[in-house]
């Protein structure tokens, strides 16, 4: 059993030498324990998701699906070294389009779409950590899926680097991902099926 100090600030670095029990992730610098098994419907909302954007993504290669674990550093202002990476984190879904940002430890960089499908335990490091991480970031695109109320709340990165205000949709509607100019409409209805 290894011991940290949750006081303290830790690094990529750090982080690869742990062997805890438990997932973890790195936001700016601090130690956020993930949940050790998602609920079922999670993993449900999970794959319905990634079956439509995989579908889409498929024939086009041009764009990697990734699922949580995968390590997905971010650095700051070029601090590429793993004693630099202060923010590791593991998204439920990604969407990744510049290959030179994937190397063998998963994503080192912003992917251009994160989702995150919240839970009771994880809903505030989502919506508050993890939201301004990737706006700072520059993750594209950013959803939030609450599995159990049936909605998606999307960010879209504008051109100042900020997110617009989110758009909440709803089961019986269709989203529009962003990062393929409208290309790819992901239906809500198939998402919430189980």
């Amino acid at each position: 059993m290894i011991t940290v100090d949750v006081n303290k600030s830790y690094t990529y670095a750090d982080y690869l030498k742990w062997s805890f029990e438990e997932q973890v992730e790195l936001i700016r610098g601090k130690i956020f324990p993930m949940i050790p098994a998602p609920a079922r419907r999670h993993q449900q909302v999970s794959r319905n998701l990634g079956r439509q954007l995989d579908r889409f993504l498929e024939p086009k290669k041009s764009c990697e699906l990734y699922y949580a674990p995968f390590d997905v550093r971010l650095p700051k202002l070029g601090n590429t070294k793993d004693e630099e990476v202060v923010n590791v984190v593991q998204p439920d879904i990604c969407v990744v389009c510049d290959p030179f940002k994937l190397d063998d430890r998963g994503c080192l960089g912003a992917p251009d779409l994160t989702i995150e499908i919240l839970s009771p335990s994880t809903s505030e490091k989502d919506l508050t950590h993890k939201y301004s991480l990737y706006e700072e970031a520059g993750v594209k695109e950013y959803w939030t899926v609450f599995p159990f109320e049936e909605i998606v709340q999307v960010y879209v990165l504008n051109s100042n680097g900020k997110y617009n205000p989110s758009i909440t949709y709803t089961r019986s509607q269709k989203v529009p991902v962003h990062i393929f100019n409208g290309e790819l409409v992901v239906d809500l209805e198939k998402v919430f099926n189980s």
